[in-house]
């Protein structure tokens, strides 16, 4: 890994710094330990690098034209970004606690500024996600929430979970990164289970990444049909979709043995 230059470490007090590394043309985001938080292909800046983020927009197999898509967690802002410039129509709202990690993704990972349709807010996500205002009105809430030694999740309590879907529109999806302990898969997805009406989760992909999906209503699943809007998926965004839908699929075929 590179030097991370003196410019490249935002270090605001009262939370972990962010800083950047590069190797081999990509570049990470780390929050003051070795741990990697988020990763930008400087060759294809808009480009989800990570595969477990990648996996974090799997609800576009279910949700054709959101209106309104929440992050939870900014992280290296890649779900930011291609949310807001591949769905034009859709506003895009970020809630993040720690200020380092907005400048870092400003400064380094092209995160745009705030306009009508981009709002990245320096909040605690749980005071997101309690506020009435918001809620009924989100229909994707992707949620990676870590904090700089990512042992697991910082907010995963059934009153969380509760609450992210109280957010959530009629049709609404959560899609969330479960990382860390394997103690940790278990709570979340029960937490999940006693709250939303569906869970489904994807075989773990590098590092112990686990990408839930939770809906607000179950969805009837037809395989075929999935697989026809992979095959789109692929098609405009470029995205491993079918492997998303193959991954769905063993998850119910080993649900049902």
């Amino acid at each position: 890994m590179s030097d991370t230059p003196a410019s490249s470490r935002f270090d605001a007090p009262g939370h972990p710094p962010a800083t950047i590394t590069e190797f081999k043309g990509v570049r990470f985001l780390h929050l003051g330990t070795s741990w990697v938080q988020g990763a930008m292909r400087l060759a294809k800046p808009d480009n989800i690098e990570l595969e477990y983020v990648q996996m974090m927009m799997m609800w576009m197999l279910f949700l054709d034209n959101p209106k309104h898509i929440v992050q939870l967690g900014l992280g290296s802002a890649a779900l930011t970004k291609f949310s807001y410039q591949r769905f034009p129509a859709a506003r895009v709202t970020v809630a993040e606690l720690n200020p380092n990690v907005i400048d870092i993704c400003h400064a380094h990972f092209g995160l745009p500024p705030n306009d009508a349709r981009l709002n990245v807010r320096q909040m605690d996500a749980m005071d997101f996600v309690l506020d009435a205002a918001n809620h009924g009105t989100v229909d994707v809430l992707q949620v990676d929430l870590y904090d700089e030694e990512a042992r697991g999740p910082v907010l995963d309590s059934p009153e969380f979970y509760q609450a992210c879907m109280d957010c959530l529109a009629d049709d609404g999806i959560m899609t969330t990164n479960v990382f860390g302990d394997f103690s940790n898969y278990d709570k979340n997805l029960q937490n999940m289970e006693l709250v939303f009406d569906a869970v489904v989760w994807l075989p773990e992909v590098h590092d112990a990444n686990i990408v839930v999906l939770a809906f607000k209503r179950a969805p009837s699943i037809d395989f075929s049909v999935l697989y026809e809007r992979a095959g789109a998926i692929k098609k405009s965004m470029n995205l491993p979709a079918k492997n998303w839908v193959a991954g769905l699929k063993g998850w119910m075929q080993d649900q049902q043995e």
